[in-house]
């Protein structure tokens, strides 16, 4: 593969990965709740779960999607009840900074679901096979996903060290509450697109 398709499938993975979404706000909000270690668990498991999501989409998923009636559908109710579920969670939170096991951050399989049933992973996934690689050539696929796999997980991340670098300032529950609210109604406003969408 050629360099002059390897730099431009790289500016795509950059630019579908750190563009703001649900994903990357549940980083932000993990960065200023929990211990960094936890929120880049959340980020591997949502990395892990967009590439495998992207080699499938690749092999032909998506095309399953136009052949099974409703499936899409579904799929995109599941994904909106996700978002709305993890918005009204971050909406109710105490704004108290957990200490030591008080609450458990959102996880590696959390991050890993989370992809599946974000329409954001699925656009970018679809789009990206599309312009980048010709649908059959698994050596393609294989080689975008290899150049997603580090921008995602980089991507992703800075999303949780600016959470943690704004952690410093939210020593008071009202201001931490204010930003998780703040966050949830995105969140949730990211679910109306995707219904109107």
């Amino acid at each position: 593969m050629s360099l002059a398709l390897i730099l431009p499938m790289s500016a795509f993975a950059l630019a579908a990965s750190i563009s703001p979404g649900p994903v990357n706000l549940v980083c932000l909000s993990s960065g200023t709740r929990y211990p960094l270690s936890q929120g880049l668990v959340f980020v591997t498991g949502a990395t892990l779960g967009f590439v495998v999501l992207f080699v499938a989409v690749g092999l032909g998923l998506y095309s399953v999607l136009a052949v099974v009636p409703g499936l899409e559908q579904a799929l995109r109710w599941a994904g909106v009840a996700f978002l709305l579920y993890m918005s009204v969670r971050l909406f109710r939170d105490d704004g108290r900074l957990p200490e030591g096991g008080a609450q458990r951050a959102p996880g590696f399989m959390t991050g890993a679901l989370m992809q599946w049933l974000n329409p954001k992973a699925w656009l970018a996934s679809a789009s990206g096979i599309g312009a980048y690689t010709s649908g059959s050539d698994l050596q393609q696929v294989l080689m975008f996903a290899a150049l997603y796999l580090p921008i995602c997980w980089l991507s992703l991340g800075s999303w949780v060290y600016a959470g943690a670098y704004l952690r410093r300032y939210l020593h008071r529950p009202a201001v931490l509450i204010a930003v998780n609210r703040t966050l949830a109604v995105l969140l949730a406003g990211s679910c109306v697109y995707l219904l109107l969408g």
